[in-house]
């Protein structure tokens, strides 16, 4: 990949990149190891992208499937203490109340909120970057956005 063309796409997705890993893996420390080896592989790919969402979507799909690898891994701890997080600072309580409670979902529901409401992608195209069915992405939507209810409620009932 020319290299102009890499720094542009490492300018454009960083963050997003960052995001997914953050969402999928729990952990600060494994998300930004995840930024630098999917830019790692983005830089050493032979072939070049058919446009410009084409490239979004694999970044994205390569994160989570290394991601997902790295939860795998029999040398790392799989559970993720809330207060181990990185809390990014908020305007509003309610905010940071919600990124606690996401944060505390399942990773499998994590995942599909991100890339549903900050990626802005369809049920399908989460699907395909998933790899599994449409439905599936419905259902884990569903069921992640009945968790949050439930786990808000009862966060606002305690502070009462």
């Amino acid at each position: 990949m020319e290299r102009a063309i890499f720094e542009q796409a490492v300018r454009e997705h960083r963050d997003m990149v960052f995001r997914v890993a953050l969402h999928v893996t729990g952990q600060r420390q494994d998300a930004e190891d995840a930024v630098q080896e999917v830019f790692l592989r983005l830089y050493t790919r032979e072939r070049d992208f058919e446009t410009p969402e084409h490239l979004r979507r694999w970044l994205i799909r390569v994160t989570v499937n290394l991601c997902r690898d790295t939860l795998k891994s029999p040398w790392r701890k799989r559970r993720v203490y809330l207060e181990q997080l990185p809390e990014p600072s908020f305007h509003q309580v309610e905010q940071r109340e919600l990124y606690r409670e996401v944060m505390a979902l399942p990773e499998k529901y994590r995942t599909v909120l991100d890339l549903f409401y900050y990626e802005e992608l369809s049920t399908r195209e989460i699907g395909e970057v998933l790899g599994i069915r449409q439905s599936a992405v419905t259902t884990r939507l569903t069921r992640a956005r009945e968790q949050l209810k439930k786990r808000l409620k009862e966060a606002w009932r305690d502070d009462e």
